[in-house]
Protein backbone atom coordinates (compact mmCIF):
# COMPACT_ATOMS: atom_id res chain seq x y z
CA UNK A 1 0.00 0.00 0.00
CA UNK A 2 2.81 2.37 0.82
CA UNK A 3 4.62 2.16 -2.80
CA UNK A 4 0.93 2.60 -4.57
CA UNK A 5 0.35 5.78 -2.38
CA UNK A 6 3.82 6.89 -3.04
CA UNK A 7 3.73 5.92 -6.64
CA UNK A 8 0.19 8.04 -6.97
CA UNK A 9 1.92 11.36 -5.05
CA UNK A 10 4.60 11.19 -7.42
CA UNK A 11 2.43 10.88 -10.31
CA UNK A 12 0.12 14.00 -9.16
CA UNK A 13 3.59 15.53 -8.83
CA UNK A 14 4.70 14.70 -12.64
CA UNK A 15 1.52 15.65 -13.68
CA UNK A 16 1.70 19.08 -11.84
CA UNK A 17 5.31 20.18 -13.42
CA UNK A 18 4.35 18.92 -16.62
CA UNK A 19 1.53 21.18 -16.91
CA UNK A 20 3.71 23.79 -15.63
CA UNK A 21 6.10 23.28 -18.39
CA UNK A 22 2.87 23.58 -20.43
CA UNK A 23 2.35 27.01 -19.11
CA UNK A 24 5.79 27.72 -20.90
CA UNK A 25 4.79 26.46 -23.93
CA UNK A 26 1.72 28.28 -24.59
CA UNK A 27 3.61 31.56 -23.62
CA UNK A 28 6.58 30.67 -26.24
CA UNK A 29 3.99 30.06 -29.19
CA UNK A 30 2.52 33.51 -27.88
CA UNK A 31 6.27 34.98 -28.55
CA UNK A 32 6.75 33.12 -31.65
CA UNK A 33 3.09 33.91 -33.22
CA UNK A 34 3.75 37.70 -32.13
CA UNK A 35 7.13 37.73 -34.24
CA UNK A 36 5.48 36.08 -36.86
CA UNK A 37 2.68 38.64 -36.73
CA UNK A 38 0.27 35.81 -35.90
CA UNK A 39 -2.56 36.71 -33.39
CA UNK A 40 -2.31 33.30 -30.57
CA UNK A 41 -3.97 33.70 -27.34
CA UNK A 42 -2.95 31.10 -25.15
CA UNK A 43 -3.91 32.79 -21.37
CA UNK A 44 -6.96 30.76 -21.35
CA UNK A 45 -5.02 27.53 -21.65
CA UNK A 46 -2.20 29.06 -19.40
CA UNK A 47 -4.54 29.51 -16.92
CA UNK A 48 -6.08 26.42 -17.20
CA UNK A 49 -2.70 24.82 -16.69
CA UNK A 50 -2.13 26.57 -13.55
CA UNK A 51 -5.02 25.40 -12.17
CA UNK A 52 -4.13 21.57 -12.79
CA UNK A 53 -0.43 22.32 -12.00
CA UNK A 54 -1.38 23.96 -8.13
CA UNK A 55 -3.83 21.63 -7.35
CA UNK A 56 -2.37 18.69 -8.97
CA UNK A 57 1.04 19.95 -6.96
CA UNK A 58 -0.85 20.07 -3.53
CA UNK A 59 -0.10 15.92 -2.18
CA UNK A 60 3.59 16.01 -3.70
CA UNK A 61 4.60 19.00 -2.02
CA UNK A 62 2.59 18.26 1.43
CA UNK A 63 4.35 14.61 1.25
CA UNK A 64 7.93 16.48 0.99
CA UNK A 65 7.39 19.26 3.31
CA UNK A 66 6.91 21.65 1.25
CA UNK A 67 4.08 23.25 2.44
CA UNK A 68 4.11 26.80 4.62
CA UNK A 69 3.77 25.51 7.83
CA UNK A 70 3.57 27.52 10.80
CA UNK A 71 4.44 25.90 14.02
CA UNK A 72 4.23 28.60 16.41
CA UNK A 73 2.47 26.79 18.68
CA UNK A 74 3.23 22.98 17.38
CA UNK A 75 6.72 23.54 18.09
CA UNK A 76 6.17 24.84 21.82
CA UNK A 77 4.16 21.35 22.40
CA UNK A 78 5.96 17.95 23.32
CA UNK A 79 5.25 14.53 23.08
CA UNK A 80 1.78 13.63 23.12
CA UNK A 81 0.08 17.22 23.45
CA UNK A 82 2.33 17.55 20.18
CA UNK A 83 0.95 14.67 18.13
CA UNK A 84 -2.99 15.09 19.53
CA UNK A 85 -2.70 18.64 17.87
CA UNK A 86 -0.73 17.82 15.07
CA UNK A 87 -3.61 15.02 14.19
CA UNK A 88 -6.19 17.10 15.14
CA UNK A 89 -4.84 19.23 12.24
CA UNK A 90 -4.53 16.54 9.85
CA UNK A 91 -7.87 14.96 10.65
CA UNK A 92 -9.71 18.98 9.65
CA UNK A 93 -7.58 19.26 7.04
CA UNK A 94 -8.62 16.37 5.34
CA UNK A 95 -12.13 16.76 6.69
CA UNK A 96 -12.29 20.07 4.93
CA UNK A 97 -10.26 19.42 1.84
CA UNK A 98 -12.36 16.34 1.47
CA UNK A 99 -15.65 18.55 1.25
CA UNK A 100 -14.27 20.49 -1.35
CA UNK A 101 -13.37 17.69 -3.45
CA UNK A 102 -16.93 16.75 -3.23
CA UNK A 103 -17.95 20.47 -4.09
CA UNK A 104 -15.62 20.40 -6.91
CA UNK A 105 -16.59 16.92 -8.28
CA UNK A 106 -20.16 18.16 -8.45
CA UNK A 107 -19.26 21.42 -10.36
CA UNK A 108 -17.13 19.54 -12.93
CA UNK A 109 -20.15 17.02 -13.15
CA UNK A 110 -22.60 19.43 -13.85
CA UNK A 111 -20.04 21.37 -16.16
CA UNK A 112 -20.39 18.15 -17.87
CA UNK A 113 -24.21 17.72 -17.76
CA UNK A 114 -24.80 21.24 -18.91
CA UNK A 115 -21.87 21.38 -21.89
CA UNK A 116 -20.82 24.83 -20.15
CA UNK A 117 -17.41 26.01 -22.12
CA UNK A 118 -15.21 28.81 -21.37
CA UNK A 119 -15.71 31.92 -22.54
CA UNK A 120 -12.65 33.09 -24.22
CA UNK A 121 -11.50 32.69 -27.77
CA UNK A 122 -11.39 28.99 -27.89
CA UNK A 123 -14.56 27.16 -26.36
CA UNK A 124 -12.83 24.38 -24.41
CA UNK A 125 -15.59 22.36 -22.05
CA UNK A 126 -15.10 24.09 -18.73
CA UNK A 127 -15.01 20.29 -16.90
CA UNK A 128 -11.82 19.25 -18.99
CA UNK A 129 -9.58 21.95 -16.74
CA UNK A 130 -12.08 21.10 -13.59
CA UNK A 131 -10.93 17.56 -13.42
CA UNK A 132 -7.53 18.83 -12.41
CA UNK A 133 -8.91 20.47 -9.36
CA UNK A 134 -10.89 17.72 -8.59
CA UNK A 135 -8.29 15.01 -8.70
CA UNK A 136 -5.75 17.46 -6.99
CA UNK A 137 -8.24 17.68 -4.32
CA UNK A 138 -8.77 13.79 -4.36
CA UNK A 139 -4.89 13.21 -3.84
CA UNK A 140 -4.58 15.81 -1.06
CA UNK A 141 -7.33 14.56 0.99
CA UNK A 142 -5.93 11.08 0.69
CA UNK A 143 -2.62 12.71 1.34
CA UNK A 144 -3.36 14.01 4.82
CA UNK A 145 -5.77 10.53 5.96
CA UNK A 146 -2.40 9.10 4.62
CA UNK A 147 -0.50 11.68 7.36
CA UNK A 148 -2.79 11.27 9.62
CA UNK A 149 -2.84 7.26 10.04
CA UNK A 150 1.29 7.51 10.38
CA UNK A 151 0.72 9.94 12.89
CA UNK A 152 -1.84 7.93 14.93
CA UNK A 153 0.59 5.03 14.45
CA UNK A 154 4.35 6.14 14.27
CA UNK A 155 4.03 9.02 15.85
CA UNK A 156 5.43 11.68 13.42
CA UNK A 157 4.36 12.30 10.01
CA UNK A 158 5.56 12.33 6.85
CA UNK A 159 5.93 16.24 6.27
CA UNK A 160 7.49 16.53 9.42
CA UNK A 161 10.05 13.79 8.90
CA UNK A 162 10.76 15.68 5.36
CA UNK A 163 10.30 19.25 6.37
CA UNK A 164 12.31 21.43 4.10
CA UNK A 165 11.93 24.61 5.77
CA UNK A 166 13.09 23.89 9.17
CA UNK A 167 15.00 26.44 10.73
CA UNK A 168 16.77 23.99 13.33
Amino acid sequence: MRKSLDSLYLASGVLAAIFLALIAVSILFQIVGRSLGLVVDATEFSGFCLSASTFLGLAYSLRHGAHVRVGLLVDALSGSWRRLLESFVCAVSAGVVGWLCWCAALYTQQSYEYGDLSPGLIAAPLWIPQLGITLGLAIMTVALLDELYRLIRYGRANYIDNDSGSLE
